[in-house]
């Protein structure tokens, strides 16, 4: 159970086809940028920075699940957007080659794009086992990885991006919902100290609301004529804005 809660994100398919990706771009970028079409090494180090950053956000987005969802949403979208750039990196090879992508009715799209990986069964010792996983959902696609051709190479990574970008839409979508049902982190922080301050104005006898009968808070206000002012303010607010002079 520790190693599920301090490893979570390992069991995410997003996580596992950013990794295949980073590899598979790394090994592109050696086989075939050289001196000659990338004489200063920036288009290799575009590449594999932006290969690394989308395992490297989902991770830590994912690590921040429990403590702000915003942050897990955020992160989240900019592994989305680095592999957007790293798609436009493939797509840009494919022009320079004088090709085109595939097209998504091309036989080669429909065979690399029905690759499904296999689900994680890690159990227990997550780093081995995992580790293990992500180099056997890498060799799904050896045949287009390995090609002699740069093109097919690219044409494969290039699928592998665009279908990523769409995982990890559906991704922040569900994050989305969490958001909306439960709230983020401050929210919770917000409740778990309206709470407390209920319970103290009820134990230090505090008014009534004359609206709704509920527990008064003790609060300052911020604007107006009475800025900086105590006010008893319903503890129900904004649901009820029931409020008291503070005498």
């Amino acid at each position: 159970m520790i190693e599920i809660n301090r490893f979570g994100y390992f069991w995410l398919d997003t996580w596992v086809l950013a990794n295949v990706i980073q590899l598979a771009t790394q090994d592109f970028c050696i086989r075939y940028l050289n001196h000659t079409n990338d004489p200063c090494g920036r288009q290799f180090d575009q590449m594999t920075q932006a290969a690394r950053s989308a395992p490297a956000n989902i991770a830590e987005g994912n690590s921040r699940h429990s403590t702000s969802k915003e942050t897990e949403m955020k992160l989240t979208d900019v592994a989305r957007a680095t592999l957007s750039e790293l798609a436009n990196d493939y797509l840009n090879w494919l022009l320079r080659q004088e090709c085109i992508p595939w097209s998504v009715n091309s036989p080669e799209y429909q065979v690399v794009n029905r690759v499904h990986l296999d689900r994680p069964d890690y159990k227990d010792d997550v780093l081995h086992k995992s580790s293990i996983h992500i180099l056997a959902q890498k060799h799904k696609f050896d045949t287009w990885l390995n090609s002699s051709d740069s093109v097919t190479a690219a044409n494969c990574l290039l699928v592998l991006c665009n279908r990523l970008i769409l995982m990890l839409g559906r991704q922040i979508e569900r994050q989305l919902e969490t958001f909306r049902a439960e709230g983020g982190f401050t929210e919770g922080l917000t409740a778990e100290r309206l709470t407390y301050r209920t319970q103290q104005s009820i134990q230090t006898d505090a008014p009534t609301c004359p609206q709704c009968g509920k527990p008064m808070i003790k609060r300052v206000a911020k604007k107006g004529i009475n800025s900086g002012r105590e006010f008893w303010s319903c503890s129900d607010y904004p649901a009820c804005n029931g409020t008291r002079n503070v005498i």
